[in-house]
């Protein structure tokens, strides 16, 4: 029986096409959040699927090289399995079921860990990892924010229990349900629970804003002609 991903709230199913294989859902719920490790580490993990590691290097090399040089080429495999690896770890987290098949694994050989495929090629873990954390921990719902709920502000932790305990206070709903929720899914119930908040969007304001500027700036001008 082939499982039916809702892809709008961040699941994604994986198949394997050879005969007698399986299966598998990926949730990117609060519970499996807090599988990839404590708060703060699901920040970091965040950070480095995202390529923090890599664009630091990257970085560091633009600013002392026209070219990356031969010797730099060792901590560059070292981020690209840093970044494989924390990637295999969100999979997993969400997910159930043993994903080594799909995904390959680590493992010693010759006295060194190395890496050894499964099914999937290791750029498509990587995004697909990108995918599940954007809508386990940020939200992808598209629904109108006003501009006092958006917060820029960086983050260092990121709590799951909150949103759980917010979900249960706010849907009246049970303990499991609630953490098998993603952020994407409690965002729109949010939305579709609250849908008259009063206020601007951002962009709803930078709007109102430049446009009273704009009328400020021909009022002096007009002033300064007279």
């Amino acid at each position: 029986m082939t499982l039916v991903a809702m892809k709008e709230i961040g699941e994604i199913a994986i198949s394997d096409s050879r005969e007698g294989g399986k299966d598998y859902l990926l949730r990117p719920s609060f519970t499996a959040m807090t599988r990839i490790g404590e708060p703060g580490e699901i920040v970091q993990a965040y950070a480095q699927i995202h390529g923090s590691e890599v664009q630091r290097l990257v970085a560091s090399c633009a600013a002392g090289f026209r070219v990356i040089p031969d010797w730099m080429a060792p901590s560059f495999n070292a981020a690209a399995d840093n970044l494989l690896s924390a990637s295999m770890l969100v999979l997993q987290a969400c997910c159930d079921d043993d994903l080594s098949e799909a995904m390959g694994e680590w493992a010693e050989e010759e006295g060194r860990i190395v890496y050894q495929p499964g099914l999937m090629p290791k750029d498509l873990i990587i995004i697909f990892a990108r995918e599940l954390m954007q809508h386990g921990v940020v939200g992808k719902a598209k629904v109108r924010q006003l501009q006092r709920n958006e917060n820029n502000a960086a983050t260092s932790e990121f709590r799951a229990i909150d949103y759980i305990v917010a979900a249960q206070t706010h849907f009246g709903i049970g303990e499991e349900e609630a953490a098998n929720l993603t952020m994407t899914k409690f965002q729109l119930l949010i939305a579709a629970k609250y849908p008259d908040q009063k206020g601007f969007t951002k962009e709803e304001y930078d709007a109102v804003a430049d446009d009273y500027l704009a009328k400020q700036a021909a009022r002096r001008a007009q002033a300064n002609q007279k």
